[in-house]
């Protein structure tokens, strides 16, 4: 068995003049949770589309449970339940009508596990796909990947739509009945505090570049704000700091390591140290996608790695 449940290698797609997505290298450990982050434009679908055999890539490769797409593609997606982002199944089927279909097509497809969260999402298995709400379109999008019994689930903005209980019921049962029996979730998501509830794992994507992926335990012991009073600061960041706010004698650091070490060096210039705060999820996001610096893949706290410019 492999070590990822997907990998990508230098996963490139171009339209036009658009670099959708540039030289991706993911790598997704099996049973985690990993959160796809990134803006709109990003190249979070079009890399889905991509994993899923939908889209083919313009350059390098993507192997998903040991597999590689385009040649397991029909392996691939017996073993991996999809939820796109536009939420689209056939208008004229209702829920029963729709298991009944997709049935067939899945060997680990389970009409218990179907009952069992279209009771927990309250999902209308009885009314036609194009009369229900988004709400609802969505859940019944997610019972028909979660009956597969697959083991992996790939996920594109799979809450919107729901309102509160149901988007908690779905976390557990993502948390609970999937990643607790080791298999794997890659969400793709923009609730950033959703996904540092659920996550053990993120990748941050921003125009089409990979500029972090680490796992959130390592996010979370590395990367800190540090507040500082003093003359003649630096003002450029480097492998360590990868943003600066403020000016002048008072200035915020964020550094994705060796914070202390840092503080100590400013101490011993004359600088006051106000505070070293942790950083949380959305501070991170919001700070490397300002100022687009890739980590390289896998390590949080790792010299930034060179972005290629040509498909």
């Amino acid at each position: 068995m492999t070590e990822y449940a997907i990998q990508t290698e230098a996963l490139a797609k171009l339209y036009a003049v658009t670099r959708a997505v540039d030289g991706l290298d993911l790598r997704v450990p099996r049973g985690s949770i990993y959160g796809f982050l990134g803006r709109n434009g990003a190249g979070k679908t079009t890399t889905i589309r991509m994993l899923m055999g939908l889209a083919a890539p313009t350059r390098g490769s993507a192997t998903i449970l040991g597999m590689r797409q385009p040649e397991d593609k029909l392996a691939i997606l017996q073993r991996t339940g999809f939820v796109g982002e536009k939420k689209t199944l056939f208008d004229a089927m209702t829920g029963r009508d729709l298991a009944k279909f997709n049935r067939p097509f899945f060997p680990r497809w389970s009409d218990e596990l179907m009952a069992k969260y279209s009771r927990q999402l309250e999902v209308p298995m009885d009314v036609e796909f194009k009369k229900l709400s988004l709400g609802n379109r969505t859940k019944l999008c997610l019972l028909m990947a979660l009956a597969q019994g697959a083991e992996l689930l790939i996920l594109d903005e799979p809450t919107s739509g729901l309102d509160p209980v149901v988007m908690d019921a779905l976390l557990k049962v993502l948390i609970e009945d999937y990643a607790g029996e080791g298999r794997t979730i890659f969400l793709s998501s923009h609730n950033l505090a959703e996904v540092e509830k659920v996550a053990d794992w993120v990748g941050i994507i921003h125009n089409g570049k990979l500029l972090l992926e680490a796992s959130l335990e390592d996010i979370r012991a590395d990367y800190r704000r540090v507040t500082v009073a003093g003359n003649a600061l630096p003002s450029e960041r480097n492998e360590q700091i990868f943003s600066i706010s403020g000016s002048g004698d008072s200035r915020e650091y964020f550094v994705r390591n060796e914070a202390e070490r840092f503080a100590a060096e400013l101490r011993s210039q004359g600088a006051t140290i106000v505070e070293i705060s942790p950083l949380n999820l959305e501070q991170v996001f919001l700070q490397l996608v300002r100022k687009e610096e890739p980590c390289t893949s896998g390590n949080s706290g790792a010299t930034p790695v060179a972005v290629s410019s040509s498909i």
